[in-house]
């Protein structure tokens, strides 16, 4: 059996790895856009910060894949896709023949309707390449302003901080993080961060990046401007759909899969930031890890339906632990919400309880019960026993999983 991969981010490389791991005999080739071989991508935010040299970035040693019997083959972009005569073409014209076919062709960096937004000095992070171009620029450019307040603005803010940019987050939505945390948590968030000297700006929406050739700052509707010399965008992603439409693939708002993670050609899969599994598009790491472990199984004839990712969350904000798992918010009777705020410690602890059984937490300011209150969720254990004394500092979270 000959598998092709396309793609060498996390599904793809997962997908060949566990491949590998169950069947020694296939032959896996995986091809990538990209000149670099697999890093995980928050090490990008490490390496921008400069935590973490580039050179420490990639997940696995050099020489990985050749002991792996791993065909990688870097900077070698797929054209196109034909189902009918189970092949694909690359940038150079050369066609690659398959037995099964793994699309893991990711996302790309959403770039919003901003008058302005290709002058010099606005940028996107998404690749290493992405990483270096900021990097080079921000060498004669430090007044920074981040346009979005989700993980990934944060994550950015924090790594121009630490590089020394002066930054200012501007967010559309009344409160950072609207998906992970609820109004008390982002209150709570908000304070911690601009302690750490970012600018936060809540309910404001970009109407210009403004300047003449380079970018000399903001405007925002309703007429504020904020002066800066460079703009990062983090505004959300978009599948890379252009593949599996040529190809007559069935795609929706991503290429639309079954349980089995296969598209609606037989001999081709799908997997990761470019899928939509019931209705539903994830672009998180945890669901692309599941879904190219689970696909592995199903090619190779050990069926391994994929149930969802219950979607969780952690990043670290100068110093600022946070989780998000599950349901942030309940209504209904059903639903019972316990919290604990310590607002001078930046401590924030919510679970959501649904007839007694946890389906969602927000813990920010502390890691201690973090794992024990997502293996929770993960089974929606009944927390009735514990219910009393589970936020208090000194609860033993041993109890709640038996261990």
């Amino acid at each position: 059996m000959r598998v092709l991969i396309i793609g060498n981010g996390i599904a793809g490389t997962m997908a060949a790895k566990t491949l590998r791991e169950l069947n020694q005999e296939i032959e896996i080739c995986l091809f990538s856009d990209e000149r670099y071989p697999y890093y995980p991508r928050p090490n990008l935010i490490e390496f921008l910060a400069g935590l973490r040299p580039q050179e420490k970035i990639y997940a696995f040693p050099e020489d990985w894949n050749v002991r792996q019997k791993i065909d990688v083959f870097l900077s070698s972009p797929v054209i196109s896709v034909n189902p009918e005569k189970k092949e694909v073409e690359l940038y150079n014209g050369k066609e690659e023949k398959y037995d099964v076919l793994i699309l893991a062709s990711g996302a790309r960096a959403s770039r919003p309707p901003i008058k302005g937004i290709e002058r010099k000095g606005v940028f996107t992070l998404r690749t290493l390449d992405d990483a270096l171009s900021i990097l080079d620029y921000l060498k004669n450019h430090h007044q920074t302003v981040v346009i979005g307040g989700g993980l990934l603005g944060l994550e950015i803010a924090r790594a121009l901080k630490i590089r020394g940019a002066e930054v200012t987050v501007i967010e559309f939505f009344d409160r950072l993080l609207p998906r992970q945390l609820d109004v008390a948590a982002a209150s709570v968030l908000k304070n911690q961060i601009e302690a750490l000297g970012i600018k936060v700006l809540l309910g404001r929406e970009t109407e210009e990046i403004f300047g003449d050739q380079e970018v000399k700052g903001v405007k925002i509707k309703g007429g504020e401007v904020v002066e800066a010399d460079m703009v990062l965008i983090a505004a959300g992603i978009k599948p890379n759909l252009e593949l599996a439409q040529k190809a007559g693939l069935k795609v929706n708002k991503g290429i639309v899969v079954d349980d089995y993670l296969r598209t609606s050609h037989q001999e081709i899969f799908a997997v990761g930031d470019v899928i939509e599994h019931r209705g539903r598009l994830y672009g998180i790491i945890p669901a692309a890890f599941d879904q190219a472990r689970a696909a592995a199984y199903n090619i190779l004839g050990q069926p391994k339906p994929y149930e969802g990712t219950i979607p969780s969350n952690s990043l670290k904000v100068m110093g600022i632990a946070l989780t998000s798992a599950g349901l942030i918010q309940g209504e209904g009777e059903d639903f019972e919400e316990l919290r604990r705020v310590d607002e001078e410690k930046g401590i924030y602890k919510k679970i959501v309880l649904k007839k007694g059984r946890i389906v969602g937490a927000i813990w920010m300011g502390t890691k201690k019960g973090v794992n024990e209150i997502l293996r929770a969720i993960n089974v929606q254990r009944d927390m009735t026993p514990w219910k009393e004394a589970l936020l208090e500092e000194d609860f033993d979270f041993s109890a709640i999983n038996g261990s």
